[in-house]
């Protein structure tokens, strides 16, 4: 099996090697490529692999500009740090979606997925992608509605509808609500993200998932980043990095 690995993190790189020469030992790495502009130069350039690994967030902007510059009809194992981009990534020759650090276990599940679905890629692109839709199944995904918190010994119910954003600060995360009020949670940031509508919310960056309703106006920041201001206001600012300021642009204003 030929593998192109499109990945600009040296660590994420030879973790996904390691992992991937473990699962599979026959696997040729055929070249690595760490950037939007040289990954559309080989493609122009080079026979199809038989599949690619292709990290989200390259140094010069997303893995999904590559789509829009190239013909890719071949499958492709989406990797990265953060969920935010799950049903983008459906939405081209995407077979799966690894989060990392990739796990040798999921690894395996997707190589069983990519030999099981070798099949589909053999016959139109718009034809592969309506049947890995439907076998996908997103619209079976479900989405948490309510979360449990606890207020010393009592427990309520929080509806998603009336939380504002997440936070974590020194490994504690909160929930607040609409009216400001705080409620600690068990869950991480990279555990809540996976529980929720990716329609609804947003992972800004390491320290916050905010709600599209209570983002109250969006700036421009230093050097392409994003300055977020939410109701109720969060209690330090809440910036979008350069690398991820295009795509929260678009799920503001067209969703996934």
């Amino acid at each position: 099996m030929k593998v192109l690995i499109i990945e600009d993190e040296a660590p994420a790189f030879r973790r996904l090697q390691t992992v991937l020469e473990e699962v599979n030992p026959g696997v040729d790495i055929i070249d690595v490529i760490d950037t939007v502009s040289e990954s559309v130069k080989w493609f122009q350039n080079h026979q199809a692999p038989d599949l690619v690994f292709m990290d989200i967030q390259l140094s010069d902007g997303l893995s999904f500009e590559i789509f829009d510059q190239v013909k890719i009809n071949y499958p492709v194992i989406f990797t990265t740090a953060f969920d935010e981009y799950m049903l983008r990534a459906f939405k081209v020759n995407s077979i799966d979606y690894l989060l990392k650090p990739i796990k040798k276990e999921e690894l395996a599940l997707s190589l069983k997925k990519y030999d099981a679905m070798k099949s589909i890629f053999s016959g139109p692109v718009n034809a592969n992608l309506n049947e890995l839709i439907k076998n996908i199944r997103l619209d079976d995904r479900h989405f948490k509605t309510r979360f449990l918190v606890k207020i010393g010994d009592t427990m309520i119910s929080v509806e998603t509808s009336d939380i504002a954003y997440f936070q974590t600060r020194h490994g504690v995360v909160h929930l607040v609500n609409r009216q400001g009020r705080k409620y600690l949670m068990d869950a991480s940031l990279d555990e809540l993200i996976q529980q929720l509508d990716p329609q609804a919310f947003y992972r800004a960056n390491r320290q916050f998932i905010i709600q599209f309703d209570a983002i109250k106006k969006t700036h421009r920041y230093h050097r392409g980043k994003l300055l977020v201001e939410t109701i109720p206001e969060t209690d330090e600012p809440l910036i979008v990095s350069s690398e991820k300021s295009a795509a929260f642009k678009q799920w503001l204003g067209e969703g996934f």
